[in-house]
C-alpha cells in the first residue's frame, strides 16, 4: 500500500489531476509507460490522454514501441489524445491509423475518399463499388480529421489552413457520397452540381458542423428537363442520406439545403435558369448575403462555376434593389439587438459571438462591394482585412475583431474536438476549462488565464456594431491626422444610406461639425457618436435625430455638464436619441429648453407631476413678477413647455398610456389657465369673481398635444358692485387672459376657444351664473346639454365653478332621461355632422375624429348613454369618455364586449392623433396617405420598420368593428 501511495503522489506531482486513478490505471494495464510519462503530462488533459493511450496499447501493443522511436508521431498522437476523447476512441477501433500521424502531409482528400468507397477519382462521374461504402467513407474521413487535428494541436497549421482543409475535406466527402448515390440512382441524363454555402462555401468550416449546400442541375443535350430534375432530386436525396445515415461508425454530418430558393418549401433541385429567375424576382437581401459564400464543391464543377458566376452579378447589384436599405436596417438591428442579448457563454450565437461578427462583415460587404471589387471575399477574416485596407473599418478595430474572431474559432474547435459533437457553449466545469486553457498554451493558471482572455475578446466583439458600422464614419469626416485609409465621401454616404439616413450628405456635414478639431468637446463627441449613430439609426427618422443632436449640442456644447452627462449616463444618451429621432414636437420643445436633457436619466424624472406641485411652481412665478403680467405669463409658459416635454418623452418611452397622457396634458392646461388668470385678474379690480369652465377635451381630461383649451367664462359680481362695471371687468379679464396666452413666444401657445358658450361666437364672451341659467332654461337645445356633459371647473373661483357645475347637472343629467324626440334630434345631428363636417378630400375611413369608428362615434355613444341614464344612475356622471363606458358596463347598460371594442377604437384613434403631432410637429386628424409619413407614425406607435401596412390594416379593422357597435348601440333602438 505505501508503494501505491508513493506512485499516486508521483503521478500527481507530474501533473495528473487524479494521481491515484492514473497510478491505478498504469498498474492495472501492466504497460511500461515510464518513457512517455514526461511527454504525456505536457498535453491539455494528461488524465484523458492516459486513459486513451492505455486502451490503445491494449488493442495494439506495438503502438508503444512506435511512439518510443518516433518523437514527432508521439507528440502529435499525445496532443490529440489530450484533447479529443472521440478521436481517442476512433483510434482504439482503428489502431492502424496511428501510422497516419507519421506522414507530414496527407495526399489529395478527394482522391483518397473516392478510393475509400471504391470509386475511381479520374472518372467524370465516379461510382462507388466498395462492399460497405458508408462505413468506409466515415473511417477514411475521420482519419483525415485525425491527421489535421494532430497538426492543428501541435501548431503546425494556422486557423485559416485548418478551416480551409476541413472545407475541402467536406467537399471531398460530398463527392464520395455522390459516388455512392450514383449506385442507387440512374442519372445519366442530368448534369448535377453541389454548391457549398455558409462556412463550407467560404472555406471556414468547423470540425463538426452542418454542411450548407444548394443543388443545381441541367438536363444533358436532348434529355427531358422534368425527368432530369426528378433524377437529380433522387440523386441529391441519396447523397444526403450517405452523409447523415447512422452506421457502426456513426454519421458524418447533416447536409442542409435550407438556403435554397423558397427554403424548405421550394424544390430541392432547380436548373440554373430557375435559380436566376427566383433571385431576380423574389429573393430577399439576406439571400444575397448568403450567396456571398457560394462555391462549387462537388459534382459537375463546370456547372457549379457557371452558377456562381451568374449569381455573383446579382449579389453585387443587390444594393440597388428597392428594399435594400430597409432590409439592411433590419439585418443591422438584428446584429445590434443580438449583441445586447443574454447567453454570454455561447461562442456562436451569444452576444458578440461568431455569427454576429460574420453577419456584420457580410453586411458591410453588401453595402460597399458593388463599388469596390476588392471586398468580394468569401471568408470572414480576409473580408475583414479587405474592409480595413479600403478604410471601411478602422485598422485597430479590424485587428482587435480579427484577433477576437480567431480566438473564438480556436475555442470552438477545441470544444468540438473533445467529443466530435456540434457545440458552441463554453463549459463551466473547472476540468473542462483547464483542458481548454492548456490546449491554448496557458500553463501557469490555465483556468484563470483562459477565462480572462475569453472575456476580453468577447467584450471586443460585443462592440462590433460600433467598430464596424459607425466609427469609420467619424474617421471619414473628423479630419484628424492619421496614416490609415478612411472611408471616401462616396463610401461614407453609401454607409449612411444603408443605415437608414435619407440625406447622407447632410448627415456627413453634421458629423463633421460635431467632431472636427482637437477640443475636448470634439473628443467627447467622437467617443459618443459611434454609439449614438446606432441609436439614431434605430429611430423612425435618423436624419432628424442627428440634426436635432447637433442643434442641442450647439446650444449646450460649452456647458460643462451636458457632454459629461451623455458620456457617463448611457440611459440619458439613448433616450435622447430616441426622442430626437421620433418627435419633431419634442425636439422643438428641447431646442428652447435644452437644459431639460437632464430629466432623461430616469423613469422617475419623467413621472407626471401632481397638480399641487405644478400649481405651486406656476403661482410662485406669477408672484415673482407681480405687476408685470406679460413677464409672469412668459414664466408660466416656460414651465408648461418643460412639462410638455416631460409628458412627450414619457409617452414616447412607453411610460404612460393614452389616458394618462390626456390627463397629464389637461391638468397642465388647468394649471396654466389658473396661473395666467392670476396675472390677468389685475384687470378686474375687486368688483367680481371669475371662473373658467373647461369644456370639450379639456373638460374630459382628454387633451392631446394639439388641443386648444375649450372653455366658458363665468363671473359673479361681488355684493354691492355695479353689474355693468363687474361685467366690463370680467370681459377685461377674459380678453387679457387670451392675449397673454397667445403672445408670440418660443413656447407652444395655449389657444383659448370659447365657442361652445351659449349662442357661440354671436353670444357674450362672459356671462353671470344667472345669465347662463336663464339662457339654458329658455333656449337650450339637446346638443348644448350634450356639450355640458364635458363641463367641469378648471380655474378661478372654486365656489363659483362648483355653482356652475351644479346648474349644469340639471341639464346634462335630466331626471326623467332624454325624451324620444331629443334622442332623434341628437341622432339626426350626428348623421348630418358625418355628412357635412368631414374636410374636403379627406378619406372618411382614415379620419380619426369624424370617420366611421373614430373618436366622434365613440364619444357620442358614451354621451347618449349619459343623457338617457345619468339622471338616475350617478356612476355615469363623469366628463371622461372611457369612464362613462366603463360605468355603463357596470350598470348593465352596455355589453362588456361592445365597451372593449369602442374603447380600443378610441385609444387607437387618440394615439394616432398624438403621434401625428409628436412626429410632424403640427396637428393632424387623418392617418397619412403618404407611405413615408405613415411609416414614421407606425414606428412611433411601436410597429416594426416594415409594419406600416399592418398599422393601416389594424386601424381599418378596429374602426370597422367599432362602427358596427355604433350602428347598433347609437342608432338602433
Amino acid at each position: 500500500m505505501p508503494r501505491i501511495e508513493s506512485t499516486a503522489a508521483r503521478f500527481a506531482k507530474l501533473g495528473f489531476a487524479d494521481g491515484a486513478r492514473a497510478a491505478q490505471l498504469v498498474r492495472q494495464s501492466g504497460a511500461d509507460l515510464d518513457h512517455v510519462l514526461d511527454a504525456l503530462v505536457d498535453v491539455a488533459d494528461p488524465d484523458l490522454a492516459l486513459v486513451s493511450l492505455i486502451r490503445l496499447a491494449e488493442r495494439e501493443p506495438a503502438v508503444l514501441a512506435t511512439i518510443r522511436h518516433d518523437p514527432g508521431l508521439r507528440s502529435r498522437l499525445f496532443a490529440v489524445l489530450g484533447v479529443s476523447a472521440a478521436l481517442g476512441e476512433h483510434l482504439v477501433r482503428h489502431p492502424g491509423q496511428v501510422a497516419l500521424l507519421a506522414e507530414p502531409r496527407p495526399g489529395d482528400a478527394r482522391a483518397e475518399l473516392l478510393r475509400a468507397v471504391g470509386a475511381e477519382p479520374g472518372e467524370d462521374e465516379p461510382r462507388a463499388t466498395a462492399p460497405d461504402p458508408l462505413v468506409a467513407l466515415r473511417v477514411a474521413y475521420r482519419g483525415r480529421v485525425l491527421h489535421l487535428a494532430a497538426r492543428d494541436l501541435t501548431g503546425q497549421v494556422a486557423l485559416a489552413e485548418v478551416t480551409s482543409e476541413l472545407s475541402d475535406l467536406a467537399g471531398a466527402a460530398l463527392e464520395a457520397a455522390l459516388a455512392i448515390a450514383r449506385t442507387e440512382v440512374e442519372a445519366a441524363d442530368v448534369r448535377f452540381a453541389v454548391i457549398g454555402m455558409g462556412k463550407c462555401g467560404a472555406r471556414e468550416l468547423n470540425y463538426i458542423s452542418d454542411v450548407d449546400v444548394i443543388f443545381v442541375a441541367e438536363p444533358r443535350e436532348g434529355a427531358d428537363e422534368d425527368k432530369a430534375l426528378r433524377a437529380a432530386t433522387r440523386l441529391a436525396q441519396a447523397m444526403t442520406r450517405a452523409c447523415s445515415a447512422t452506421t457502426s461508425e456513426g454519421s458524418l454530418w447533416e447536409v442542409d439545403a435550407g438556403l435554397r430558393p423558397e427554403g424548405r418549401s421550394g424544390p430541392l433541385v432547380r436548373t440554373l435558369a430557375s435559380h436566376l429567375a427566383y433571385y431576380r424576382r423574389w429573393a430577399k437581401t439576406w439571400e444575397f448575403q448568403a450567396l456571398l459564400k457560394a462555391r462549387p464543391v462537388a459534382g459537375d464543377l463546370e456547372l457549379g462555376a457557371a452558377y456562381v458566376e451568374a449569381v455573383n452579378e446579382l449579389v453585387w447589384s443587390a444594393a440597388t434593389r428597392e428594399d435594400f436599405v430597409e432590409d439592411v436596417q433590419a439585418m443591422r438591428r438584428r446584429v445590434e439587438a443580438h449583441v445586447r442579448a443574454e447567453g454570454e457563454r455561447q461562442l456562436k450565437l451569444g452576444p458578440g459571438g461568431l455569427r454576429d461578427i460574420e453577419f456584420a462583415v457580410q453586411l458591410l460587404q453588401l453595402v460597399h462591394g458593388r463599388l469596390d471589387p476588392l471586398l468580394r471575399r468569401r471568408a470572414t477574416l480576409p473580408a475583414l482585412a479587405a474592409l480595413s485596407r479600403g478604410g471601411y473599418v478602422g485598422r485597430d478595430d479590424s485587428k482587435s475583431l480579427a484577433e477576437a474572431y480567431a480566438f473564438l474559432r480556436q475555442v470552438e474547435h477545441l470544444l468540438q474536438l473533445h467529443r466530435l459533437r456540434r457545440t458552441h457553449l463554453v463549459p463551466t466545469e473547472e476540468a473542462d476549462l483547464r483542458r481548454l486553457g492548456r490546449a491554448l498554451g496557458m500553463q501557469t493558471d490555465p483556468v484563470g488565464e483562459f477565462t480572462a482572455r475569453w472575456r476580453r475578446h468577447a467584450m471586443e466583439a460585443r462592440r462590433l456594431h460600433e467598430k464596424l458600422f459607425y466609427r469609420p464614419l467619424l474617421q471619414a469626416v473628423a479630419r484628424l491626422p492619421e496614416s490609415e485609409a478612411r472611408l471616401s465621401p462616396r463610401a461614407a454616404e453609401a454607409r449612411l444610406e444603408a443605415l437608414g439616413y435619407v440625406d447622407p450628405t447632410g448627415a456627413l456635414r453634421h458629423l463633421a461639425s460635431l467632431t472636427t478639431g482637437v477640443s475636448r468637446r470634439a473628443a467627447i463627441q467622437r467617443t459618443l457618436l459611434p454609439v449614438m449613430l446606432g441609436w439614431f439609426a434605430d429611430t423612425p427618422d435618423p436624419d432628424a435625430a442627428l440634426l436635432g443632436f447637433r442643434q442641442v449640442s450647439d446650444r449646450l456644447g460649452s456647458t460643462p455638464w451636458y457632454l459629461r452627462l451623455l458620456r457617463d449616463e448611457t440611459a440619458v444618451a439613448a433616450r435622447m436619441a430616441r426622442v430626437l429621432g421620433t418627435s419633431r414636437y419634442a425636439t422643438g420643445l428641447l431646442m428652447h429648453a435644452p437644459e431639460a436633457v437632464a430629466m432623461l436619466g430616469s423613469d422617475e424624472e419623467l413621472a407626471v407631476r401632481s397638480r399641487e406641485s405644478l400649481l405651486g411652481e406656476a403661482s410662485a412665478a406669477v408672484s415673482r413678477h407681480a405687476g408685470n403680467p406679460e413677464t409672469a405669463v412668459t414664466a408660466v409658459r416656460a414651465l408648461r413647455r418643460k412639462e410638455l416635454f416631460r409628458t412627450a418623452v414619457a409617452d414616447i418611452s412607453g411610460l404612460i398610456d393614452i389616458e394618462a397622457v390626456g390627463a397629464a396634458l389637461s391638468q397642465l392646461n388647468d394649471v396654466t389657465l389658473q396661473a395666467a388668470l392670476g396675472a390677468a385678474l389685475s384687470k378686474a379690480g375687486d368688483v367680481t369673481t371669475f371662473a373658467i369652465i373647461a369644456m370639450g377635451r379639456l373638460g374630459g381630461m382628454e387633451c392631446s398635444y394639439a388641443s386648444d383649451a375649450d372653455v366658458m367664462f363665468v363671473h359673479s359680481p361681488r355684493p354691492g358692485a355695479d353689474e355693468r362695471e363687474a361685467t366690463n371687468a370680467a370681459y377685461a379679464v377674459a380678453n387679457e387672459l387670451r392675449r397673454l396666452l397667445s403672445l408670440p413666444a418660443p413656447d407652444p401657445p395655449l389657444i383659448i376657444d370659447p365657442d361652445l358658450r351659449p349662442e357661440g361666437r354671436q353670444g357674450p364672451l362672459v356671462r353671470t351664473l344667472a345669465s347662463y341659467r336663464a339662457y339654458y332654461a329658455r333656449w337650450s337645445s339637446p346638443w348644448e346639454s350634450q356639450a355640458l356633459l364635458r363641463a367641469r371647473f378648471s380655474a378661478g373661483d372654486a365656489e363659483l365653478g362648483a355653482a356652475f357645475t351644479r346648474m349644469a347637472d340639471e341639464l346634462r343629467y335630466p331626471r326623467g332621461g332624454l325624451p324620444d324626440d331629443a334622442v332623434r334630434e341628437i341622432r339626426r345631428l350626428k348623421a348630418r355632422m358625418e355628412a357635412e363636417r368631414l374636410p374636403r378630400g379627406a378619406d372618411p375611413a382614415l379620419h380619426t375624429k369624424l370617420g366611421p369608428g373614430g373618436l366622434s362615434d365613440v364619444e357620442w355613444v358614451a354621451q347618449l348613454l349619459q343623457l338617457r341614464h345619468a339622471g338616475t344612475v350617478p356612476s355615469l356622471r363623469t366628463t371622461r369618455t372611457l369612464d362613462a363606458l366603463r360605468a355603463a358596463v357596470a350598470e348593465e347598460l352596455l355589453a362588456p364586449a361592445d365597451e372593449a371594442v369602442l374603447a380600443e377604437a378610441w385609444r387607437f384613434a387618440s394615439r394616432i392623433r398624438d403621434a401625428l403631432m409628436l412626429v410632424k410637429g403640427r396637428p393632424g386628424d387623418s392617418v397619412p396617405r403618404d407611405s413615408g409619413e405613415r411609416k414614421l407614425i407606425a414606428r412611433t406607435l411601436g410597429y416594426p420598420p416594415d409594419g406600416s401596412e399592418d398599422f393601416l390594416d389594424d386601424y381599418r379593422r378596429v374602426t370597422r368593428r367599432a362602427r358596427r357597435v355604433v350602428e347598433r348601440v347609437f342608432y338602433g333602438d
